[in-house]
């Protein structure tokens, strides 16, 4: 498992413009064992009700269901259960909680995808990076602050990013490095799948990405720097 993310790291090195072909065969069998034990077992069901104690009780079956539906390329993304935080402010926080199925498989992906940008990543960006932390860009900044001469910190934020995020425009970035139509349907049912207010109604999506599924975070950080590594701009 970690030889092919290996090696697809190292080919992505070198060839920064190569675009990678049947990923999608790596989401299945041993993977999906090893996204279940980087998934949160605190967390709350999806629109299926199905827990994560539950889901572990049948995990051999439940992950081979997986694995065979992914070969076959019969997996499809469940509907989004919608429900709201509290933030520090007073208002709420709108989180999409997937099914545990999508959360194993979207684990998956996300390493995979994880694996090819790391190389486009500079090593003093921090966010949602594997072996990275919020302390140590902390200890980065006032390390810089100290012996570098900097007089100001300019902090910006992406206003709305969730809510804006332009569907056509993240898949026009995955191209650029996925030459793999399985992959990348997955991917846009993901961003399309309905979502279910607390109230019952059900919401098509046409743009955005829920807060709470494991590649929400991951587009953040991935929409930046593949919009500076690519010159991909709006006209």
């Amino acid at each position: 498992m970690i030889t092919e993310l290996n090696a697809i790291t190292f080919k992505s090195q070198r060839h920064p413009k190569h675009r990678f072909q049947n990923l999608l065969r790596i989401t299945k069998g041993r993977r999906l064992y090893q996204s279940w034990g980087q998934l949160n077992k605190q967390a709350a069901a999806g629109i299926d009700g199905i827990t994560m104690p539950a889901y572990q009780q049948q995990l051999v079956g439940n992950i081979t269901r997986l694995s065979d539906a992914l070969k076959h390329k019969r997996f499809r993304a469940n509907d989004i259960k919608r429900v709201f935080i509290p933030k520090a402010n007073g208002k709420q926080r709108p989180l999409g909680l997937p099914t545990v199925d999508d959360k194993l498989v979207q684990q998956g992906v996300s390493q995979i995808l994880q694996s090819f940008w790391e190389a486009d990543f500079l090593p003093n960006s921090y966010g949602y990076r594997p072996n990275k932390s919020a302390h140590q860009a902390v200890h980065s900044l006032a390390l810089n602050l100290q012996f570098k001469g900097y007089g100001y910190i300019v902090e910006a934020d992406i206003k709305g990013f969730f809510n804006h995020l332009d569907h056509d425009w993240l898949m026009k970035m995955l191209k650029q490095r996925i030459d793999d139509n399985a992959m990348l349907s997955l991917i846009s049912q993901w961003l399309k799948a309905r979502i279910k207010s607390p109230e019952g109604a059900f919401e098509h999506p046409k743009s955005g990405t829920p807060q709470g599924g494991s590649l929400a975070q991951y587009w953040r950080t991935s929409t930046c720097i593949t919009h500076s590594t690519y010159g991909l701009k709006r006209k």
